[in-house]
C-alpha cells in the first residue's frame, strides 16, 4: 500500500485541500474495495454527546473524519512536497521510494 499508518501526507483536493498531517488510521470500505485516510487535524467533524445521567453534562468533541485516499499525497521525507510513492527492492526488501528526491519513505 502506497500510504501508510504514521506517514506526513497533504490533502490535495476538497474543502481542506493545503492542510497536512500525519495519518492516524487506514481504512477499507469492504462493499466497494475503496480506501480512506483519517489525518490527524483535518476534516474534523463535530460529535455531540448526551449526558447518560442528570449529574453529568453533555459534550461536543471535534474527530477526524476519514478522506479518500485519492485526495491525499505523501510528503517528500527530504523537501516536504507531495510526492508519487514508487517501490524498489534493496537487499532483498521492497521498500517505498519517493518518486521526487529518489530517497525511502520507510
Amino acid at each position: 500500500m502506497k500510504i501508510k499508518n504514521g506517514d506526513n501526507v497533504k490533502v490535495i483536493s476538497g474543502r481542506n485541500k493545503g492542510k497536512t498531517g500525519k495519518v492516524i488510521q487506514v481504512l477499507r470500505q469492504e462493499e466497494t474495495s475503496q480506501w480512506f485516510v483519517v489525518v490527524e487535524g483535518v476534516n474534523l467533524r463535530k460529535k455531540h454527546i448526551n449526558p447518560k445521567s442528570r449529574t453529568e453534562k453533555g459534550q461536543i468533541l471535534e474527530l477526524a473524519a476519514p478522506i479518500h485516499m485519492s485526495n491525499v499525497m505523501v510528503l517528500d521525507p527530504k523537501s516536504k512536497t507531495p510526492t508519487r510513492v514508487g517501490y524498489a527492492v534493496e537487499g532483498g526488501v521492497k521498500k517505498r521510494v519517493s518518486k521526487r528526491s529518489k530517497e525511502f519513505i520507510d
